[in-house]
């Protein structure tokens, strides 16, 4: 096959299984959702930091006892270089729960940031990271009046202090230096993502 047809084979791929990864997860789909990632693959998050089989395992536990979060995707960008890649993905996280007695949407802005490898013919991830770029949270009720702690509030980045304030109201113990839209996170991000694509080991 000529390079170039294979370059655009294999983004062609692993758009498809970026997509996948949201439609399984959210239906809870869980032994196709299993699908998407390596053996050793990494997921981190703002209520979750582990190994892929540990997260669909707290993911489906959270599914049956109600926890809502569900994704929407938007482009996608894939630098490819031989067997890797990385890709970034413009995304919405959306939450629904009670805050202070109030039921709300937050709705998070951002981009998963995905370290991918080809491995015996088969592209998946090896490490899933969001990038979290603004947030915000409103009452499902127009008519609910909902008053947040400040001070609790600014305990989180602001890409994600929204989000962050449920998961933490909801029992979730939340990661405070996820990368943002800039910053010293995500500068440290991209180099990584530079030195996967050039063959280093996470």
């Amino acid at each position: 096959m000529d390079p170039q047809e294979q370059t655009e084979r294999d983004v062609r791929t692993i758009r498809q299984l970026l997509e996948n990864w949201v439609v399984w997860r959210d239906a809870g789909d869980w032994e196709r959702f299993r699908s998407v990632w390596h053996d050793d693959g990494v997921m981190m998050a703002t209520w979750f930091q582990g190994v892929a089989d540990e997260f669909i395992r707290v993911s489906r536990e959270g599914w049956d006892r109600g926890v809502s979060i569900l994704h929407f995707l938007g482009g996608s960008a894939v630098d490819l270089q031989g067997q890797r890649a990385v890709a970034q993905t413009k995304m919405t996280i959306s939450q629904r729960a009670s805050v202070h007695a109030v039921l709300v949407d937050v709705v998070c802005t951002g981009r998963f940031y995905d370290f991918l490898e080809k491995r015996d013919g088969r592209w998946a991830i090896v490490l899933r990271q969001p990038i979290y770029e603004k947030d915000r949270m409103d009452p499902v009720s127009p008519s609910a009046r909902l008053e947040l702690d400040p001070a609790q509030l600014a305990l989180f980045p602001e890409g994600y202090r929204h989000l962050a304030y449920l998961q933490s109201q909801i029992g979730y113990k939340v990661k405070t230096d996820m990368p943002g839209l800039k910053g010293a996170e995500v500068t440290a991000l991209y180099a990584r993502g530079a030195r996967w694509l050039q063959g280093e080991p996470l």
